[in-house]
């Protein structure tokens, strides 16, 4: 099995930046997709950013051009760099590690932006 555990969200000023990490353990070498989720108050949780192991990587189309994902060769650490951050990103940001049997989350980090 697979754990995991974000670290990296905080309060931070509309046009800052945060760096987010997800370190994963246990059979690692077992997660075919690396990705980053957001659920803001009252809405559903949507897809930021994904890596998956044959190399395609997706974007939420608000954060392409601010946000960037990446990881470790070992597939055991990813990482959300946010840029020029808006206060409608403001969520709980969730890392996920997907494999063909299992479906896994951290247990959120918290973002907020202020004007």
């Amino acid at each position: 099995q697979v754990q995991l555990v974000e670290s990296g969200g905080g309060l931070v000023q509309t046009g800052g930046s945060l760096r987010l990490s997800c370190a994963a353990s246990g059979r690692t070498a077992s997660i075919a997709a690396m990705s980053w989720y957001r659920q803001a108050s009252g809405k559903e949780r949507e897809l930021v950013a994904r890596f998956t192991i044959d190399g395609r990587i997706d974007y939420l189309e608000d954060v392409r051009d601010r946000f960037a994902i990446s990881r470790n060769p070992a597939r055991n650490r990813w990482y959300l760099q946010m840029n020029s951050l808006k206060a409608e990103d403001t969520a709980v940001y969730y890392c996920n590690a997907m494999s063909s049997w299992y479906n896994l989350w951290g247990q959120g980090t918290q973002v907020t932006v202020s004007a």
